[in-house]
């Protein structure tokens, strides 16, 4: 089966003064058709570069990205229709309420308009955020604006989308209705890259992991796998274990 995405050498660098630091390094990987894929990494790892570069913020400096199979640079835009994007941080626009923040980004992508009133109201229903329809952003709770951005990256039905530490700072109670979410958006048929540092939460929802460390990629596998051949630990253990290894 053709992969949804493949993550072909991919380099991306940057430059401190005048010396050259590669972010990623020869990254190469693919993401399945219908997976949740946890990107786990310490701080400069290269998990939010690699991100980033996946949501086309930043272009890779060498290397491709296939999407089933085509170079995304062929066509950014066709690509950005099948692609959701929860950034790390919050940026819905705080003048607006929730549901025109949703209808925007419905008119955004060139929905027609009845299809995207009828969306609104799935997402509405879907997220538990009827009773905030009409709040201003900044009287939402922590968690209800990050129901909102995740609504708002699922209002054009994409095939991928990108959850960039999507329950950071917030309390262990949402989180976890949270994570209920983001296993519904697999269910859907919702291929799911997800970068967090909560190693819990990795556990929890990911297939597989991959495993960044000074922009290269230590270890790709399942999750079942790691806690296998890790005689049952956690996956937290796990991936201390990998990273000290490489500091050796």
């Amino acid at each position: 089966m053709q992969p949804l995405i493949s993550i072909i050498n991919v380099v991306k660098t940057y430059k401190k003064g005048s010396k050259p630091v590669n972010a990623l390094n020869n990254v190469s990987f693919d993401i399945h058709e219908g997976e949740i894929f946890g990107l786990l990494g310490v701080n400069g790892a290269g998990k939010t570069t690699l991100s980033s570069i996946l949501a086309t913020l930043h272009p890779v400096s060498s290397g491709d990205i296939l999407f089933k199979g085509k170079s995304i640079y062929n066509d950014v835009y066709a690509y950005r229709k099948k692609l959701g994007f929860c950034p790390q941080y919050q940026n819905l626009d705080s003048l607006l309420t929730v549901r025109q923040n949703l209808e925007f980004a419905g008119r955004y992508y060139l929905i027609p308009e009845t299809e995207i009133q009828k969306r609104v109201r799935e997402l509405l229903q879907n997220f538990e955020l009827e009773r905030y329809q009409d709040f201003k952003i900044d009287a939402l709770s922590g968690g209800n604006k990050q129901r909102v951005l995740i609504a708002r990256a699922m209002l054009h039905r994409p095939a991928l989308i990108l959850l960039d530490e999507p329950t950071v700072g917030l309390d262990p109670d949402i989180r976890k209705k949270l994570w209920d979410m983001i296993k519904d958006l697999k269910k859907e048929g919702v291929t799911v890259v997800l970068t967090t540092h909560y190693l819990d939460e990795a556990e929890y929802l990911s297939d597989r992991i991959c495993i960044l460390h000074k922009g290269k990629v230590i270890k790709i596998e399942t999750v079942e796998t790691l806690i296998k051949t890790g005689e049952g630990k956690k996956l937290e253990d796990i991936f201390i274990t990998f990273v000290e290894q490489q500091q050796d």
